[in-house]
């Protein structure tokens, strides 16, 4: 059985950083794109970014594009987002997701196959 559990998460200030990571147990994620989304009160689930297996490609979302950073160890079965000069509208829980297979990035919820159950951040103005 698949479990990912996202960690990091809390409550910061504008302009603060923060590290989310995601630890994945029950299947190596080496063989996945992994990718980290968002969700807002009454907003749809979006893609914020993600990695493809190897790390050699990316993708970011326009709004987070040269503050947050996605990373992967693979030999520790984890997946990062160093999140840095965080604005409130950056406020959401934050979903740890993969999707097999592993060479190619995905944008849409529905294409991925495991999900963890979210951490919060709250970006206070």
């Amino acid at each position: 059985q698949v479990q990912l559990v996202e960690s990091g998460g809390g409550l910061v200030q504008a302009g603060d950083s923060v590290r989310l990571s995601c630890a994945a147990s029950g299947r190596t994620i080496s063989n996945y794109t992994m990718g980290w989304f968002r969700q807002a009160p009454e907003k749809e689930r979006e893609l914020v970014a993600a990695i493809i297996w190897n790390g050699a490609n990316t993708y970011y979302a326009d709004a987070v594009k040269g503050r947050f950073a996605i990373s992967r160890n693979n030999a520790v079965n984890t997946v990062y987002l160093q999140m840095n000069s965080l604005k409130p509208e950056d406020t959401a829980v934050y979903y740890c997701a993969m999707r097999f297979p592993g060479h190619v990035l995905a944008s849409r919820p529905y294409e991925y196959n495991y999900w963890g159950h979210g951490t919060q951040v709250t970006v206070s103005s």
